[in-house]
């Protein structure tokens, strides 16, 4: 499993590092200051694998590329979670952020040469 793990692709490793840190990330106010035994737990094994998944990403791709790409994604799923699982409304400057955020993620994904595609 750990071979495994280690030899795939850079994207789906980082695209897998991203779910787990938007599960831990959503976990956190559930977790209660970590007193609670099972998010708690979900929180710290989320973001172990997450970082875990960042370090195989990072062998091939740009270290700045990929925390871009991991933490632009990350703020915007994990305010559309918050918005539906936690009730967190968002205005319109908030919105406009996060619309600029996927400009700025689909930007490098899509047209710089850094990124190995």
């Amino acid at each position: 499993m750990f071979k495994l793990l280690i030899s795939m692709p850079p994207q789906i490793a980082l695209a897998i590092a991203i779910i787990f840190e938007v599960i831990a990330t959503s976990f956190i106010p559930k977790a209660e200051q970590f007193t609670k035994l099972v998010p708690s737990t979900v929180v710290i094994v989320g973001y172990a694998v997450a970082f875990f998944l960042l370090s195989i990403t990072v062998k091939t791709m740009p270290v700045g590329i990929v925390y871009a790409i991991w933490s632009g994604a990350g703020i915007v799923l994990v305010a559309t979670i918050s918005y539906f699982a936690y009730g967190q409304r968002l205005d319109l400057p908030a919105i406009i952020g996060i619309g600029l955020i996927i400009s700025g993620v689909l930007v490098v994904n899509l047209l710089s040469n850094t990124v190995s595609h």
